[in-house]
């Protein structure tokens, strides 16, 4: 019972609907939904009678649940030697005619009744009964739809104070972390660009790898503030952008000139409208790692666009040493990276590809890929016209 937490709750439509509708069906001036727990007989639903409770020991109701697959039927309580001198029959009410159909749970407990009530003998067709059994089930549904809502809001307060504590966690990470962290670079970069000629071979390598180490773990920062803030607005927010144009742009920021690579893409594509920071950080990360995990002299890149009435659809193929089909869901993973250096010999952190797979869900897409070990890699993802 106190999972439902349905005693001493105020009265709803939905349970009030039901108790009228089988005092209709039956021809009873009173309906019930009786619940029963330690002491007392708990209404729901009272129709036809003011009282909202009456003690456990006088009540009809506890012995109908006695019996969980069977229907109660007291045709004339007058003649029931259960019943015969029940207050609730002597006095007020006048429960004369009672039949009680019992609300069980799916586990399997016996929570109370839906019962009808007249004052004087009855007997109800078959066709009654049938519906009072199927009210009964639909009061049964409405105490799992309750259930139901109670677990989802307590879920929800469970989420939102994750995101409490998220909040709380990137901004420790943004100022305890990341901001001495940018001090020991430059503080290395300073001291290889302005001491260099008073350190030997030996102090030029360590200062080279607390740089390496140190832009390691500032990039893995980097990520995981990227992609605890994807649930940030701004990543919805939706712009017009001439594709063409911003494929180019991306490039200038991934700064291709230097690289020996190869970028195909439409010359001459129509405007979309979707979240420039989102498409950004997905195209930036799909091409980064087109040319990090490529072990050709001459990197081939090719980025395709096409549309429905509701969605966009891109595509960045690649030819470079490819994902094994056995890793191929893993690498949406977060955190999970796998043990390949890229052709600048880091290895990656885990993050980037589950940031970009939870942008573009939170856009309505979804992410996959083809790859043939060696050959390349074709990443295709959707995101939601609006």
């Amino acid at each position: 019972m106190d999972e439902y937490r349905l005693l001493d709750t105020l009265p709803e439509k939905e349970f009030d609907d039901i108790t009228r509708i089988a005092s209709q069906i039956c021809q009873t001036p009173i309906s019930l939904i009786s619940l029963i727990d330690n002491k007392r007989q708990w209404f729901k639903s009272h129709h036809g009678v003011s009282a909202s409770e009456t003690p456990k020991d006088v009540a009809f109701c506890a012995h109908a649940i006695n019996h969980q697959d069977q229907i109660l039927i007291v045709p004339d309580s007058r003649n029931d030697e259960r019943f015969f001198d029940n207050p609730l029959v002597t006095g007020d009410p006048s429960v004369i005619f009672y039949t009680g159909v019992p609300l069980v749970t799916p586990d399997g407990f016996a929570l109370g009744t839906l019962c009808v009530i007249d004052k004087e003998p009855k007997v109800l067709t078959g066709e009654q009964l049938e519906t009072l059994k199927s009210l009964a089930n639909q009061v049964i549904r409405l105490f799992e739809l309750r259930k139901m809502n109670m677990q989802l809001n307590k879920l929800q307060i469970s989420l939102q104070e994750r995101n409490k504590e998220l909040e709380r966690f990137t901004y420790v990470v943004s100022h305890d972390i990341k901001s001495p962290l940018s001090n020991m670079i430059s503080f290395t970069e300073l001291l290889k660009s302005e001491h260099s000629n008073q350190l030997d071979e030996q102090g030029t390598q360590f200062l080279d790898f607390v740089s390496i180490s140190a832009y390691k773990l500032k990039d893995f920062v980097d990520g995981i503030l990227s992609f605890y803030r994807g649930d940030d607005q701004a990543i919805k927010k939706i712009e017009e952008l001439n594709f063409t144009d911003f494929v180019q742009y991306i490039l200038r920021m991934v700064d291709i000139p230097k690289l020996n690579c190869t970028v195909n893409y439409p010359m001459d594509s129509p405007t979309i409208k979707a979240s420039r920071i989102a498409l950004e950080q997905i195209f930036i990360n799909l091409i980064t790692n087109a040319i990090k995990y490529n072990n050709k002299k001459d990197i081939q890149i090719d980025i395709a666009l096409s549309q429905d009435e509701h969605f966009y659809y891109f595509r960045v193929s690649d030819n470079g040493v490819g994902i094994d089909p056995v890793n191929q869901e893993k690498v949406f993973e977060l955190f999970k990276h796998l043990d390949t250096k890229d052709r600048f010999g880091n290895y990656g952190t885990g993050i980037g590809l589950a940031t970009i797979k939870k942008m573009i869900e939170q856009n309505g897409g979804n992410i996959e890929l083809e790859s043939i070990p060696n050959q390349g890699t074709t990443f295709k993802f959707s995101l939601k016209r609006v």
